[in-house]
């Protein structure tokens, strides 16, 4: 009956979205990135339901006659902002097909911005219809964005985040790795140093730079140009990943992706553009993209090796890191046993 942590390759029920509105950060941008949310929507429900978490009901309307599908599920409840990565369930499964659901605490990356109706959003989406997975509140500070699991025991993640104070102060790099093995029930906790996208603000989330994959593979943005800011630290985190050692103590399977042209907004900020934001779903693989035809073509025949058993299927991303986020930031899977 142990319930464990599954692998985003896992079958899934749906894919969960916090829908952007015109009471978030996305207001000045709600024509341009709405319709990536559309797309994103669109390919998910052809393989799979879809869970949307809605502001109000006027949001509801909208969302329920722009997808009209008898696979959509949506739910009114209030949020700041629409990053489901980080705010939403982190659910585990057992041999059963139970699942249980989660609530690590969110505070917007370390209280960098209001948070509060964002980490209350897992225990009203207990309260729907449809949902059956068991329920349980976990008093540690963690984003889904902030892990990667693979289903061999491995964890990876990163020292600038969940060692930062801003999240668990009183916690320990060692109690820190205790309670995500008792948790997430992994065998190895894999520690990154180094890595960083400029323009992140969620203090070097993993999923922006290394990806678990099948068969004890890690999926990287890899840096070439030297004149880049990135360089230094994307080689040494090159580096750590050679040296990384599975259970068995072999190495992984490394595949680099390319590093997108640098992407720029109005104020001139640099955009945290990245290829390993992409998100799995049942039998598909969706994948960001910048309008940079070289390298999504680079980045698409990479992420090929790493799934040759799903489709990959591209998404213009180039809307959403406007607000420093892209794909898998704003999905969350809810794995087989989720729903009724």
């Amino acid at each position: 009956m142990t319930f464990r942590l599954p692998p985003e390759w896992y079958p899934q029920d749906a894919v969960m979205l916090t829908w952007p509105h015109a009471d978030t950060d996305w207001a000045p941008y709600l024509n341009e990135v709405e319709p990536v949310y559309i797309e994103i929507a669109s390919q998910i429900l052809k393989r799979q339901s879809l869970v949307v978490i809605c502001h109000n009901k006027v949001v509801q309307t909208h969302i329920q006659a722009l997808l009209n599908h008898d696979q959509l599920y949506t739910f009114v409840i209030p949020c700041n902002d629409t990053w489901a990565r980080d705010h939403g369930p982190i659910t585990l499964v057992n041999e059963q097909k139970h699942t249980q659901l989660l609530d690590f605490v969110f505070n917007g990356w370390g209280n960098k911005y209001e948070s509060s109706l964002d980490n209350a959003i897992n225990k009203s989406l207990l309260k729907q219809p449809t949902i059956q997975a068991s329920y349980e509140a976990v008093n540690l500070v963690l984003e889904g964005g902030g892990i990667e699991v693979d289903d061999n025991g491995h964890l990876l993640t990163t020292e600038q985040c969940l060692l930062n104070p801003n999240r668990n102060p009183k916690y320990s790099r060692e109690k820190i790795e205790f309670e995500l093995k008792q948790r997430l029930q992994c065998q190895k906790v894999l520690w990154l140093k180094h890595g960083y996208l400029a323009g992140d603000d969620t203090d070097s989330h993993i999923d922006t730079l290394a990806r678990l994959a099948p068969h004890n593979t890690i999926t990287y943005v890899q840096c070439s140009d030297e004149n880049d800011e990135h360089f230094d630290e994307l080689n040494k985190m090159e580096q750590e990943l050679k040296a990384l050692r599975t259970c068995d103590n072999e190495a992984f399977n490394l595949i680099p992706l390319p590093m997108p042209i640098a992407c720029f907004n109005q104020e001139g900020e640099r955009l945290p553009a990245t290829y390993a934001n992409f998100l799995i779903i049942n039998g598909a693989v969706l994948l960001p993209t910048y309008r940079q035809s070289e390298m999504d073509n680079r980045a698409l025949t990479q992420i090929e090796k790493v799934f040759p058993q799903h489709d990959i299927i591209t998404v213009d991303c180039l809307p959403l890191i406007q607000q420093f986020g892209s794909l898998h930031c704003i999905s969350m899977q809810l794995p087989q046993g989720f729903l009724l």
